[in-house]
Formats: C-alpha cells, sequence, structure tokens
C-alpha cells in the first residue's frame, strides 16, 4: 500500500526530530522566522498602519519579532488588523518560546544525568589513572594526595564499574583531600577498550591497574592490560602501566602482554608472604616496610651526586647529616643495595638515598669540612662494639594460626631462615587442611611440618597447643571469608593469644595479618608484636611505583629471596648501650660490618602507634641517642 502525503510528513518529522536537540532548537527557530517574515510582508503588503503610520517590511518584520519573544509588546498596538496580525504572532511566538525553554530544560537535565551517570569524556594530561574499585583504591588515593601536595594542577582519574555519585560520596568519607589535587570518577568496564577512552590513558602519566573481588582477579587484571597496549589509539610511547597479581604462572602471560611497555607487576602473594615470615622473627619489620613504602615522612630519591666520584660508597655513608644512603644505581642502570664498602662510585652513577625530600638529600657540613681538610666526621670510637661471632642457632618452634593462599609460600620462606631440626605446626578451620598442603607438595628442609585441622577461636584447642613453647606465631586471616569476618575472626584469636601470654612468661612473638586497615586501630588493643595489612602494603607499593617507575627494581631487589636486605638486629652488638650515641657511630659500626645502617627501633616505644611503634628511620645522624639492650639497628645487610 502506498503511503499517503500525511504518513510521509509525519515519517520525516520524526527522522528530524530523532536527531536530538540541536534539530529541534534548528526546527523551532525556522518556524520562528517563518512567522516573522509572514506577518512583515502581510503587512508591507496590505499597507496596514500601526497608529495611521505604513510600515516597510523591515520594520514590520521587527515589530513581529519583538512580539514573538515578548508577549506585552503588543499592549500599545493601535489599528484593528494591525492588532490581529500581531496577536497570531504573539500567539505563535508563545507557542514556539514555550516549546524552546522545554527542549533547552529537556537537553539542560540529560546532559546532567549523563554526568552523573560518568560517561563524559575526561580531557586532561600527565594524570594518573586507576582502573577498578577495591579496597585498595582508597589507601592509593590517600598516598597519592601526599604525593602529590604540592602539585598545582595534580588529577587523579577513576574508572570503574561502579555508580559514579557512590564512588565520590564514599571517596569523601575514606579519602583525605590535600592541597588542590583533584579526584575524577566515571563509570565504565575497565576491560572494554571503549570505555577506557573515557579515562585519556593516551595522556596519562601512570596507570594503576587494581585486582577485583572475584575469584579470578588475574584475569581481569591481564585483561585490562591487553585492552590499553593493545588500543588500536594507542600512544607510540611506552605506557607506564602498575598492576598486582596473584597466581604465580601469571606473571609471564602478562610480562608478554606489557612487553612493549613500562609495566611494574607486584606478585601480591609472594610480597606479603615474605613481609610476615621476616616480621614473624624480626619484630618491628613490617613498621620500617610501611615507612619506606609510604609517602608520609622520608621517601627513596635517586641522586647523581657529582662530589662523590671517586669516593666509595662507606665513604659516602657517613657525608650526609639528614639521608640515608641506601645504595647504589649505577651508570648502566643496574641496582645495587649496600654495596661492598670499598665500591668506588664512577661518573654517572646515582646514590639511592632515603630523605625527607629530593632537595634535602644534601652534603653535610662534616662532609664539607673533611674535604677541605679542617675537620672529622663525629664518631665515638670508643662506644663502636668489635664484630661478634654469632653462635650456632638452635631449632625453632613456629605455629601459624588460620590459612590463606600465601600460607604456602610462608612456609617456603620460613624454611629458608630456621635452622635444621626446627617445626612448624599449622592448624586451621579449613576442611581436609591437611590434604590441601599435601597436594601443594610444599617440601621443606630445616622444618617439620605438623598439620592440625581446628577452629582458631577455640580458647580449648589454643590451651592445649601449649603455645608458651613455641617460638613464634602466626595469625594468618582466612582468605576465604569476607573481610570483615576474616578480622573479626583474627581479632578473637589475638585476644586469647594476649591472655596467653600474660598468664606466662616465656616470650614468643605474635604476628598478625589483618584485611581491613581500619580494623588495625581495633587489634592495637591485643598488643601484638606486628600487624601486617596485606593489601594496605601491596597498595602502597602500587602508589609509590606509579609516581616512580624507577622504585621497581629496588623493591624487587629487597623482597627477593637472594641478596640484600632489611634486619633488626641487637643494638648492643655495634654499640655500647646506656651511654649517648649519636647515628654518626651506629653507621660506623654497621659499615664495619659492611651493612648499611638507616635507622632503629626503641623498645620502649614499641606498643606506642603514635610513635611508629618505636621504629626511627633516617634520625639526624649528630643526634644522640642513649640505647637500652632491648633496642634495635635497621641495617641492609646479606643476611
Amino acid at each position: 500500500m502506498k503511503p499517503t502525503l500525511r504518513q510521509r510528513l509525519g515519517y520525516q518529522f520524526d527522522n528530524w526530530m530523532s536527531r536530538g536537540t540541536p534539530a529541534m532548537i534548528f526546527m523551532l527557530f525556522g518556524l520562528s522566522l517563518t512567522i516573522v517574515v509572514i506577518a512583515g510582508a502581510f503587512i508591507a503588503l496590505t499597507g496596514i498602519s500601526q497608529g495611521g503610520e505604513r510600515l516597510s517590511f523591515g520594520e514590520a518584520a521587527w515589530e513581529s519579532l519583538m512580539r514573538t519573544l515578548d508577549p506585552g509588546t503588543m499592549g500599545q498596538d493601535q489599528g484593528l488588523w494591525f492588532r490581529l496580525v500581531m496577536l497570531g504572532v504573539t500567539l505563535g511566538g508563545i507557542f514556539i518560546v514555550s516549546a524552546l525553554i522545554g527542549v533547552l530544560n529537556n537537553a539542560i537535565q540529560g546532559h546532567i544525568e549523563r554526568l552523573r551517570k560518568g560517561r563524559s569524556r575526561v580531557l586532561e594530561a600527565n594524570h594518573t589513572v586507576a582502573l577498578g574499585w577495591s579496597p585498595q583504591i582508597f589507601t592509593i588515593l590517600n598516598e597519592l594526595m601526599i604525593a602529590n601536595e604540592n602539585q598545582p594542577h595534580a588529577r587523579i582519574v577513576i574508572l570503574a564499574d561502579e555508580d559514579k555519585v557512590k564512588m565520590e560520596d564514599v571517596i569523601r568519607e575514606r579519602v583525605r583531600y590535600r592541597g588542590r589535587t583533584r579526584i575524577i570518577c566515571r563509570s565504565g568496564s575497565p576491560l572494554d577498550p571503549n570505555d577506557l577512552e573515557i579515562v585519556s590513558p593516551h595522556t596519562a602519566k601512570a596507570i594503576i591497574v587494581l585486582p577485583p573481588e572475584t575469584d579470578d582477579p588475574d584475569a581481569d587484571v591481564i585483561k585490562t592490560v591487553m585492552a590499553i597496549t593493545n588500543n588500536p589509539n594507542r600512544r607510540p610511547q611506552p605506557y607506564n602501566i602498575v598492576a598486582s597479581i596473584r597466581k604465580a604462572e601469571n606473571l609471564d602471560i602478562l610480562r608478554i602482554v606489557g612487553e612493549h611497555d613500562h609495566l611494574q607487576i607486584v606478585f601480591t602473594e609472594e610480597m606479603i608472604a615474605r613481609v610476615v615470615a621476616q616480621t614473624s622473627r624480626q619484630s618491628g619489620l613490617s613498621v620500617v616496610y610501611t615507612e619506606l613504602l609510604n609517602f608520609g615522612g622520608d621517601e627513596i630519591y635517586f641522586k647523581n651526586e657529582t662530589e662523590l666520584t671517586g669516593k666509595t660508597f662507606g665513604e659516602a655513608l657517613l657525608m650526609y647529616e639528614d639521608s640515608c644512603l641506601l645504595g647504589l644505581r649505577r651508570a648502566d642502570g643496574s641496582i645495587r643495595l649496600n654495596p661492598p664498602m670499598d665500591t668506588t662510585i664512577e661518573r654517572g652513577d646515582h646514590v639511592i638515598a632515603l630523605s625527607e625530600d629530593d632537595n634535602t638529600i644534601q652534603l653535610s657540613a662534616y662532609a664539607t669540612a673533611l674535604d677541605a681538610g679542617r675537620g672529622l666526621i663525629p664518631v665515638n670510637e670508643r662506644v663502636i662494639r668489635s664484630s661478634r661471632t654469632s653462635p650456632n642457632p638452635l631449632p625453632e618452634k613456629c605455629l601459624i594460626l588460620g590459612w590463606n593462599r600465601s600460607g604456602a609460600i610462608i612456609v617456603r620462606e620460613l624454611d629458608a631462615y630456621v635452622p635444621p631440626g626446627s617445626l612448624l605446626t599449622i592448624v586451621a578451620d579449613i576442611d581436609n587442611i591437611e590434604k590441601q598442603i599435601e597436594a601443594q607438595s610444599m617440601r621443606t628442609v630445616n622444618q617439620t611440618l605438623d598439620v592440625r585441622k581446628g577452629d582458631t577461636t577455640d580458647r580449648a584447642l589454643l590451651d592445649s597447643l601449649r603455645i608458651h613453647e613455641y617460638d613464634h606465631v602466626i595469625v594468618l586471616a582466612y582468605s576465604a571469608l569476607k573481610p570483615q569476618q576474616a578480622d573479626a575472626k583474627t581479632l578473637v584469636t589475638l585476644l586469647h593469644l594476649r591472655d596467653i601470654a600474660k598468664r606466662d612468661a616465656t616470650p614468643f612473638s605474635i604476628v598478625s595479618e589483618m584485611l581491613d586497615l581500619r580494623n588495625r586501630e581495633l587489634a592495637e588493643v591485643t598488643q601484638v608484636d606486628d600487624f601486617i595489612v596485606s593489601d594496605h602494603l601491596i597498595s602502597l607499593m602500587l602508589a609509590q611505583l606509579s609516581e616512580n617507575p624507577e622504585l621497581y627494581n629496588i623493591f624487587t631487589e629487597i623482597f627477593a629471596p637472594q641478596g640484600a636486605e632489611i634486619y633488626l638486629k641487637p643494638i648492643g652488638d655495634y654499640v655500647e648501650t646506656g651511654t649517648p650515641v649519636n647515628f654518626y657511630t651506629v653507621v660506623e659500626a654497621a659499615r664495619r660490618r659492611g651493612e648499611t645502617a638507616i635507622g632503629y627501633r626503641l623498645a620502649s616505644e614499641a606498643k606506642d602507634a603514635s610513635r611508629a611503634h618505636g621504629i626511627h628511620t633516617n634520625p639526624p645522624k649528630s643526634h644522640e641517642v642513649i640505647f637500652s639492650p632491648a633496642d634495635k639497628v635497621i641495617v641492609i645487610a646479606e643476611e
């Protein structure tokens, strides 16, 4: 059946209206112009006068236009026919203006709604992009706020499959805004290349990929990185991408995906496992790691100190008052933490320093005077103790309460530290825990495994374990539970352990893993030696790497199984206790042992969270301290 003229016109009208607001505005403008032209032409051709005065086409069209915009204008009209024409023009104007107001109002409301949905494109450059949404985002945002506090135009853009308004509300509650840094939220899937375009990743200085809270977060991380690196609109320059991954078998896959970019991968389980294993044997180590990884206080910097060229690393250790050297970055880019003390600093080398800011890495007045032959660095030779021969270590007993994905790596790490003949007991409220551990083929050389199933919050069970006979106790969070549930079980277990420790004079260290940073304040009442908030540490590292990708090799060196590591050793093995000692002397005592001292821990402040549990990294070297036998020196050493 052939369509009628009315149907054709209706179809054309529908097509025109479907073009959106600009088409509707153009149509109303055309209709208004038509009315004005017709009315002006009619008045000019018929000779209708206004108060006895004939109007030209231009004057008539102008009078018509004024009445279309303002109906009150026709109150002064004279003449019957002129009034009738202008009445028609005014009625048409009322319809057109009303329709125009409605169209504009709908357009503004639609635009606001699109903004609330977070689908508008971000036009930023040199910004930081965070892809994904998890509890880690709050630590990352707080750290980036501190890092960019002095930057006038810092921007952090978040893309997540969440409601934009909800994200902004939660961020306002949990993130402290500093300086002029602005956080921009957008809704979309980080897995979709089209949605990625919303946050302008091609102009970003860094991209942080957060693992989602799913059963297989690695798959989403890999796909997100692929969506960035294989984007058809990608930039020719390499991207700076920071990501964390859970399973070791996915590391090589992710490296292949990002082989043409600067991709820093944080292996979550191994890092946390190493921190837990080391901290269980060295109380306070987790606080040292936190101090090194956060942006509050001192940070790690690289500096090309030309005045040190030709000097040895050992000499350079004593040439800074307000900074601590950690190692060297050679001219070829290789990293050496705690290199041999006779290592010569060559042209093009950079010192790796722990300092408050990059501009505070300055040679001290003592170093300047020494170069001029006018003075000596204030080292007190009388209090330095010579190296002692460590006695043969005795077998140790360690207890793990709880179990998660990092457990197998913790067992492996502990086996590398403990003497032969040691015992490791594992107790967890998991069905078939014995078979699960057996299936993971954990082979130990120095320790015997004793695996049991049991409720780790049961006081009767804990009493039956005779915990006071153990040297170290590690409480792991159950990763199969939700974070709040897992931390609740951990807190109950810790309260029981605190009570057991009070009833027995035998000292044993307690290290606990928490999942939510907010629960750490609750756990302070248990007076545990160390708390390790796994997601918090990972988030700190991601934030650091996004700001300075060069730190990746340093973190890899620190957390690697081989090479230099951070140790807390008895201060009495280095200097005399009970007498004032400056940190220059401590650094010199450590240097003679081939170690790099970066701070100390005061036992008297170990339970005081406001004083970082007694950890003092990069203290002023001329400041004197009276150490007690229970205090520790923090060093970077081979063992």
